[in-house]
């Protein structure tokens, strides 16, 4: 595994310039005192000082909850009073730090600062009596979540692991399902205060260097005080961080991440955050789920039309509704104008004005069925927006065609497997309405004509956001307006450009038996 540890947007960044190192000498009451004077007021802090055979002053300092305490009594406090002995501190560091006669052979030095650092990670630091090295015993001990089912990326036949807030279980995941040296994973640093660890992912050879130095490049430049989660850096990323369109995309399932880096993608899992970044992303990447690749191929090419038709269901339809009703109603048939027109009859409001009252209401639902505790969370939406739906149509301030629209696009705007792009296209919904209340078809063809060229000219990170269908790559398609069976997707995405386009040898397909005439 190749790691590399450095320091992002902390203490060695041009606007925050690293501490020098206090000048107190090596004495062990000095540097105590030291540790005290920076770790005051913070009553979770431990300091033991203890007298070691040979009269060796020491001193440990470490964070109460975040230390394993049993281990440090038996692989440390043990060891040093009974079974490693010397005569002097340097003698001390020197058996343990570089003869390793500790059962904890993981021990490593450290400066004053770096201690200081190093022991709000866990660590246990040990000052020895006239000793420049600092001893550190990674002994970190945090309760953390156990590994669960996804909520939001549920598939049937997939697997049911996901993300947790732990950076190092999450690497592990990952780890267990690409065993192969080139999967390179680097390690950084954010953050003055939060000091948040961040691995970036590869495969060495598949993805193209320019990428890899691409995104250290961006994410060079990110100088701030804390990083809490893997939005803060997508943000930062971003081709172009004034457009609504999502340019990364986000997981929180180990086989999707690692299903990335082998098409030749990165990915950015950040410490404390379930929620793994991956980069490039395509629109047609954000409409694809997992689900997609445990299916048959038949079953994963329907849902994906059925995506792609909701998809724009959801956005204009009652855009398209707005425009009909009020601009052209001699489009609808005669009954159905009719209908139309009787159950407008009453309603004081115009249709923008009644779509706009029903929108709002429905993501309000929305909203509340999020934040109430889950078990009743869902039931509160459904049911409200039965009772509310009813109730506004026999108050007469909407109309009942208006609130079957609005709720089918409520529904088809669910059918959209990426939050974030669902939630683009939701607020977009808006302004669109009122472009056609005011122009008519012409108002929502103008809408979707300004889409599509800003989704036309957005990329990420330099790959062209509508690829494969703008520019076309035929040889793409296989897996975008379709699925086709496993054995035909030979190659690799070729909009990424990776080194290594081929993903199995071309004699790799189904073998039909032969029929022996019997």
């Amino acid at each position: 595994m190749k790691q590399r540890k450095v320091s992002l947007g902390g203490p060695s960044s041009s606007s925050h310039p690293a501490p020098a190192e206090p000048n107190i000498g090596y004495d062990i009451a000095s540097r105590v005192a030291w540790f005290r004077q920076q770790l005051s007021r913070s009553s979770d802090i431990q300091f033991h000082e203890v007298q070691l055979p040979g009269n060796i002053p020491c001193a440990f300092i470490y964070i109460e909850n975040m230390t394993d305490q049993k281990l440090l009594q038996e692989h440390v406090l043990t060891p040093l009073m009974f079974e490693v002995t010397a005569e002097s501190g340097p003698e001390l560091v020197h058996k343990i730090a570089d003869l390793k006669q500790l059962p904890i052979l993981s021990v490593q030095t450290g400066t004053m600062n770096g201690s200081l650092d190093s022991l709000f990670d866990g660590t246990v630091v040990c000052l020895i009596h006239d000793e420049p090295r600092i001893l550190l015993f990674p002994l970190k001990q945090i309760d953390k979540r156990s590994i669960q089912q996804s909520d939001n990326e549920n598939v049937i036949r997939g697997p049911r692991e996901a993300f947790i807030e732990d950076l190092s279980t999450n690497i592990t995941m990952i780890r267990r399902k690409i065993k192969h040296p080139a999967l390179k994973i680097e390690h950084y640093e954010f953050g003055v205060y939060t000091k948040t660890a961040v691995s970036l992912c590869y495969i060495e050879g598949i993805c193209k260097p320019y990428l890899v130095e691409e995104l250290k490049a961006r994410i060079s430049r990110i100088d701030m005080d804390g990083v809490l989660g893997s939005s803060y850096i997508e943000e930062f990323i971003e081709d172009n961080p004034l457009s609504p369109f999502p340019q990364v995309q986000y997981t929180e399932r180990p086989d999707t991440l690692s299903a990335s880096l082998l098409e030749g993608r990165i990915a950015l899992v950040v410490d404390g955050s379930p929620i793994a970044i991956m980069v490039p992303v395509t629109l047609y990447m954000l409409l694809q789920s997992a689900e997609d690749y445990y299916q048959r191929y038949v079953a994963a090419t329907w849902i994906r039309w059925i995506r792609y038709f909701f998809l724009l269901v959801s956005f204009l339809l009652p855009s398209v509704y707005i425009a009909v009703t009020t601009f052209h109603p001699e489009m609808l048939p005669q009954n159905l104008l009719i209908t139309v027109a009787a159950a407008r009859e009453n309603v004081p409001f115009p249709a923008i004005i009644e779509a706009i009252i029903m929108e709002i209401t429905f993501e309000a639902l929305r909203e509340a069925g999020l934040r109430i505790p889950k078990p009743i969370g869902q039931t509160v939406s459904i049911i409200g927006a039965l009772v509310i739906g009813q109730a506004a149509v026999q108050a007469g301030i909407v109309s009942a065609p208006m609130v079957i629209v609005v709720s089918i696009t409520g529904v088809a705007s669910f059918i959209i497997p990426h939050f974030d792009l669902g939630l683009t296209f939701r607020l977009l919904r808006f302004p669109v309405m009122l472009l056609a209340a005011s122009f008519g078809l012409y108002g929502v063809i103008i809408a979707i004509l300004w889409i599509y060229i800003h989704l036309v000219s957005l990329r990420s990170f330099g790959t062209p956001y509508l690829s494969p269908t703008a520019p076309i790559v035929f040889g793409d398609w296989k897996d975008v307006l379709v699925r086709v069976p496993w054995w035909m997707m030979k190659k690799r995405p070729q909009l990424f450009g990776t080194k290594i386009d081929q993903r199995m040898k071309y004699r790799t397909r189904p073998v039909i038996p032969e029929d022996d005439g019997d």
